[in-house]
């Protein structure tokens, strides 16, 4: 076994625990503020075809959907239990199909999707910029790759993330990330932070934060969105 293979085997277990324990659906509701945006920015036509790249448990999928009357949209995730409850939750989504695979080798056809959205999950990815090229090889020419991260070298307030996480994830720049979008072809190449208007609470006892000041401050910055044209 390869060290890419056992790099994903311990995500799909990872994140199979994470479906397990019902986190795949409460993604929704942290990860809303920042993706409204983002599917704003998209600029979908009706009959596009998009990739949702670590879909969880399919809610991008879903309103990715519902803004493509004549489209599709694939939903992929390394995890086969988050694409079961995927399948599950939107079985009425009848453009909406969830397919199991990892971003280093997309179960899919050249020069297919007009777009291709990853939230949250290209931190975790064995090798970014192998899924940048595979994401690449994938659009059809004119497609446009989208990806946003909360967990980036930028924003100071989340380094600490490190820590806590049970898997090893990439810090990087969005420097790094552009240049990596670079290298894999794509062309206009920008990036932007999305800052988070969720209110703090008045006291945090979490993990993730030091405190509810930390938390005003990582969510005032916000975060990277970074998209390139094939």
């Amino acid at each position: 076994m390869t060290a890419e293979t056992e790099r994903n085997e311990a995500l799909r277990q990872e994140f199979n625990r994470w479906a397990e324990a019902g986190r795949g659906e409460g993604m929704e509701e942290s990860h809303l503020p920042i993706v409204l945006p983002v599917l704003d920015a998209l600029g979908l036509a009706p009959h596009d075809n998009v990739l949702d790249v670590g879909c969880g448990a399919g809610w991008l999928a879903r309103l990715l959907a519902e803004r493509l009357p004549e489209g599709r949209v694939i939903g992929m995730d390394i995890s086969d239990e988050m694409v079961r409850r995927a399948r599950r939750n939107y079985v009425s989504v009848e453009n909406a199909m969830f397919v199991i695979g990892g971003v280093d080798e997309i179960p899919w056809d050249a020069n297919f999707f007009s777009h291709a959205v990853s939230v949250e999950s290209a931190y975790y990815w064995p090798d970014p910029a192998k899924g940048l090229r595979e994401i690449f090889r994938v659009l059809r020419e004119g497609g446009s790759a989208w990806i946003l991260i909360n967990y980036y070298r930028d924003n100071p307030h989340c380094h600490q993330w490190a820590e806590h996480f049970a898997m090893p994830a990439h810090l990087l720049g969005a420097g790094e990330w552009e240049a990596m979008f670079r290298e894999a072809g794509f062309s206009d190449i920008a990036h932007r932070q999305i800052p988070d208007p969720t209110p703090a609470p008045e006291t945090y006892a979490g993990r993730w934060f030091r405190d509810a000041e930390q938390m005003r401050e990582f969510r005032k910055s916000g975060a990277l969105l970074i998209h390139g044209v094939k």
